[in-house]
């Protein structure tokens, strides 16, 4: 779930933790603190004024401090901190109960301790000659020393800033993982299991997580998520890492698992399973643990550009001359992928998907449960998945391969080429595909359209746009009058939509592209507007509103319509308008009250959207 939207559920006290963190970061004069300054200045300078969408431009504008910020907190071995980052940065786990989280936490201890004795086993029943075992051994007596030393000055035994940017650089050098640290470090510093509630106020005064106490949830936003791992060495979101492993052949797999101490004589999903639980780098299994130790790097090059165009089908080809740059080229593609929000396919063809889904392979909602650790039992939702970023094509990736191709038959999806995006292709529903690229088609932005599959010449995005602009006012159940349009229609005035509120009243409707930042040529809309209310009332009609649908509008164009009286003219913007529209569809109104949009110059959806809900 997007910051914004968090922020927008808690209380003034459920931020403050947060919010005190970004204060303390901004005394420290960051980067970026003059564009910071600035938008914290138009809220009388005080961050708890501020709404939640500048709150979140705040927090991008400062996630490197504040990741630096994380960083100090992992000196002290004894927070655990590692373990419950480890908890909240897996798919599926931004939003938590209470007791959800206990319950996570109290399986990563036991899995710990587990992991703890079978690794001290190894050591004791190996030859610590072993590459392995001694990289192991050395590590482990570093972190014996960097935390015991203070002993020796009859002080706390701790580990120092020093100390510990010595051990990360050391754990880099053997090619450690995440997970090997993690256990070697609480092999020499015992865990001891902290009540949940303790654990909920550390991350909540860490700023990592917001908790809400009125209905137990915990809450980690998507952008923290990603920080978070940046910290832990996590490249990449589970969900990619899993699609990645699964292009790579077994024998390739099982390299990965003997060099990283994981039984490679375990089924394939489970070892794949393994080796995104360990945290191993992603960029190191593609530039070396998935190789031989003769493999040339040209061989390397080959691999991973095969991988990316023919495995992934990533189009266009990703660029890099080196492996290290293809390596990240993918890392930067995937890092855009989770940032974005479109889905693919709509809304309604994402709903639709799973409710086929569920018919015919009712096992799919307990694998979603199983593989992103959700809570709830139904899981099968589009806006609920969505709130934890899962997207059509992260649940198809998870059903196996037999019940997907039955599926995919059963749908009538395409046989050749790459199945989930034949399955994908399916359910990709134009109509409201267009109505969720409304806002583009206003603005006539070719470039958006296209990465959105929506494929259509420039001349055409005019008469779209009305098109959709009269199926969002039928969908708040107006009458869009296409007959009286006709009659009262010209050769030289030519009326977009005419709404039929009956008694001969009228709406009258003029739709606006523009590729520009604000919508300013009034005259123009005021002559034509005059001229369409003329034509009505010469056929008995009274047009009781006139509104301007557009992209934007600059201030002039506002304050000009806000000193014309006779036309009883009000402006929607694009985004406002299908925001109204989804507004209405969650109210138990069954017609939008026109009287919403007789008030202001500049209808604000938030005021509309508010009032439908009374």
């Amino acid at each position: 779930m997007k910051l914004e939207k968090i922020l927008d559920r808690l209380n003034s006290f459920e931020k403050n933790s947060f919010l005190k963190i970004i204060d303390g970061i901004l005394s420290e004069n960051p980067a970026n603190y003059s564009k910071v300054d600035k938008i914290i200045s138009e809220y009388s300078g005080d961050l708890k004024n501020i709404d939640s969408q500048n709150i979140s431009n705040v927090f991008s504008l400062l996630e490197n401090e504040f990741a630096s910020f994380i960083k100090t907190e992992f000196v002290n071995v004894t927070s655990q901190l590692d373990i419950l980052i480890d908890i909240i940065i897996r798919d599926g786990n931004c939003i938590m109960k209470q007791d959800w989280l206990s319950r996570l936490y109290e399986q990563e201890i036991k899995q710990i301790k587990k992991k703890i004795k079978q690794l001290e086993n190894d050591l004791k029943e190996h030859d610590s000659s072993e590459s392995r075992i001694r990289d192991y051994l050395i590590y482990k007596a570093c972190v014996h020393t960097a935390y015991y030393n203070d002993e020796d000055n009859n002080q706390e035994p701790k580990i120092t800033a020093d100390e510990q940017s010595i051990l990360i650089t050391l754990s880099q050098q053997l090619e450690l993982s995440q997970e090997e640290i993690k256990l070697i470090n609480y092999m020499v510093v015992p865990i001891d299991k902290m009540e949940v509630q303790s654990v909920i106020d550390q991350l909540k005064n860490t700023g990592i997580v917001f908790y809400s106490k009125k209905n137990n949830m915990v809450y980690v936003a998507d952008e923290m998520v990603r920080v978070l791992r940046k910290i832990r060495g996590k490249e990449v979101a589970d969900k990619f890492f899993r699609r990645v492993l699964k292009q790579i052949r077994e024998p390739q797999i099982n390299l990965v698992c003997k060099k990283h101490n994981i039984d490679w004589k375990q089924p394939l999903d489970i070892k794949i399973k393994n080796i995104i639980n360990e945290g191993i780098s992603f960029s190191t299994i593609l530039s070396n643990d998935i190789y031989k130790d003769d493999t040339k790097l040209t061989e390397k090059k080959k691999f991973i550009s095969e991988l990316c165009d023919k495995g992934l089908s990533i189009e266009p080809s990703l660029k890099g001359a080196t492996v290290e740059e293809k390596i990240q080229n993918l890392i930067d593609y995937f890092d855009h992928i989770e940032k974005d929000t479109k889905v693919g396919i709509s809304h309604e063809g994402y709903e639709k998907m799973l409710n086929e889904i569920n018919e015919l392979i009712p096992k799919v909602n307990a694998i979603l449960k199983q593989e992103f650790e959700l809570q709830e039992e139904k899981v099968l939702s589009s806006e609920y998945l969505l709130d934890y970023n899962i997207k059509p094509r992260d649940v198809l990736e998870v059903i196996p391969e037999k019940e997907l191709s039955k599926f995919a038959s059963k749908q009538g999806a395409k046989t050749r080429g790459n199945l989930i995006s034949n399955v994908l292709e399916v359910f990709k529903d134009s109509e409201n595909m267009y109505l969720e690229n409304y806002s583009a088609f206003g603005y006539r932005d070719i470039k958006t359209l296209k990465e959105n599959g929506i494929r259509i010449k420039e001349s055409e995005i005019g008469l779209k746009f009305e098109s959709l602009t009269m199926k969002i006012f039928q969908n708040l159940g107006f009458k869009v009058d296409d007959s009286i349009r006709k009659t009262l229609n010209t050769k030289k005035d030519k009326i977009d939509l005419v709404i039929d509120l009956g008694k001969n009243q009228l709406i009258i409707v003029e739709c606006k592209t523009n590729k520009d930042s604000g919508y300013n040529k009034f005259s123009a809309v005021k002559r034509q507007l005059k001229a369409y209310s003329d034509l009505a009332k010469s056929k008995g009609y009274t047009v009781i509103k006139s509104l301007l649908i557009g992209p934007e509008f600059s201030d002039d164009f506002i304050k000009d319509v806000g000193l014309e009286y006779e036309l009883n003219l009000s402006l929607i913007t694009a985004d406002s308008l299908i925001q109204i529209m989804h507004g209405f569809k969650k109210s138990k109104l069954k017609v939008f009250p026109h009287n919403l949009l007789m008030r202001d110059v500049l209808i604000q959806e938030d005021r509309v959207i508010k009032a439908m809900g009374k």
